[in-house]
């Protein structure tokens, strides 16, 4: 557990959540096969339920999930908490950047709520300063783009980026990506690239924050916000149902603790007299008995 940030770093072997998935996956394949016709075909996942279908396949997102019997092979998993970066972390994570590039490119993560595939495959037809939104490829929408806010600072930024970008001989069109690499021969930043930075980073001023992570803190800090609704942070973070944006209503666990202890440290008042109320003198007397 990092004491930065309070996210668990990767443990031996793999987390209960990957083998969950990896299960799915097989089993999703298998299926695909066995509909197809494709042969004998029997998958090694054994089914969730007795009558071989997948659970909640026709689930309500508006209603809770029931209880059922943990499927065989499959991990039991507790409830995530938001994986947000605390205010610190993120000051010494943007102190520790060494180009407006980098400033450029985080500061974009954290305002505008991107993946890192949909930010890196941005182009400069991509950018509206003048709208305060960007516009990316969501996964999932056959090369659709939507459109994300980003903030004033991460525009000027940009602009400090591009205008160096010119200096050194290269203007992208608008067709071209916006991110490029700092070293010769100038070629589109990757995701190895960037995430190499960002490891960089971490070593620097011992963390372990993720670019994900910037994703998960904007969602938490419009959920906090008492000026936004959740449907506005839903849209903004580009959430296909509601419950996922709602998950970031679960306080975390070192907030929940603070506020405990503030209440353990919070000076109590002094009992308040009893004012206009006395004992019935017969009372007393059947009590003590009569002198």
């Amino acid at each position: 557990m990092d004491l930065r940030t309070g996210k668990p770093y990767l443990r031996d072997g793999y987390a209960p959540a990957t083998i969950n998935h990896a299960l799915s996956v097989v089993s999703a394949f298998y299926d695909h096969h066995v509909q197809a016709g494709h042969g004998p075909v029997v998958s090694p996942v054994p089914p969730q339920s007795r009558h071989g279908r997948r659970i909640e396949g026709h689930h309500n997102p508006l209603e809770p999930f029931r209880l059922h019997r943990r499927g065989a092979y499959r991990q039991k998993q507790g409830d995530p908490e938001p994986r947000t970066v605390p205010d610190g972390v993120i000051e010494d994570l943007f102190a520790a950047l060494g180009c407006n590039r980098d400033r450029a490119l985080f500061s974009m993560f954290l305002s505008s709520g991107a993946r890192a595939a949909e930010m890196l495959g941005m182009t400069i037809g991509d950018v509206h300063p003048g709208e305060g939104r960007i516009f990316v490829r969501s996964k999932g929408l056959g090369g659709v783009k939507q459109a994300c806010p980003a903030s004033p600072e991460a525009f000027s930024w940009l602009a400090l980026y591009l205008g160096e970008l010119a200096q050194e001989g290269h203007r992208p069109e608008p067709s071209e990506p916006v991110w490029w690499t700092r070293r010769g021969p100038l070629r589109p930043l990757t995701y190895t690239a960037l995430r190499a930075v960002l490891n960089r980073i971490n070593a620097r001023i011992g963390a372990n924050v993720c670019l994900h992570d910037l994703r998960h803190t904007l969602c938490q800090r419009l959920v906090d916000d008492p000026g936004l609704s959740l449907v506005d942070a839903q849209q903004v973070m580009r959430h296909r149902r509601i419950t996922t944006t709602s998950g970031y209503l679960r306080p975390r666990t070192d907030e929940v603790i603070a506020k405990v202890h503030e209440h353990y440290t919070r000076p109590k008042p002094p009992p308040r007299p009893l004012t206009g109320w006395t004992y019935d003198p017969n009372d007393l007397a059947d009590v003590f008995g009569s002198a």
